[in-house]
């Protein structure tokens, strides 16, 4: 039973890391949906993306 829990807890943990941005290169237009956003930088090779900023542009995110 202790070596069952202990697996369990092991596979819940969460490790904090860094989230780098890099301005998207493919996003065209103003960017005001996040999905869409995060579609176009998987295309690039990134985990995500999210839009930025007052001037609406997509920022690519990926781990560093």
């Amino acid at each position: 039973m202790y070596v069952c829990a202990r697996a369990v807890e092991k596979e819940t943990m969460v490790v904090e890391g860094r989230i780098c941005e890099s301005q998207s290169h493919g996003f065209k237009g103003m960017c005001m949906s996040n999905h869409n956003c995060g579609l176009v930088c998987i295309n690039e090779g990134f985990s995500g993306g999210i839009c930025r900023g007052v001037r609406g542009r997509c920022f690519c995110t990926k781990a560093c």
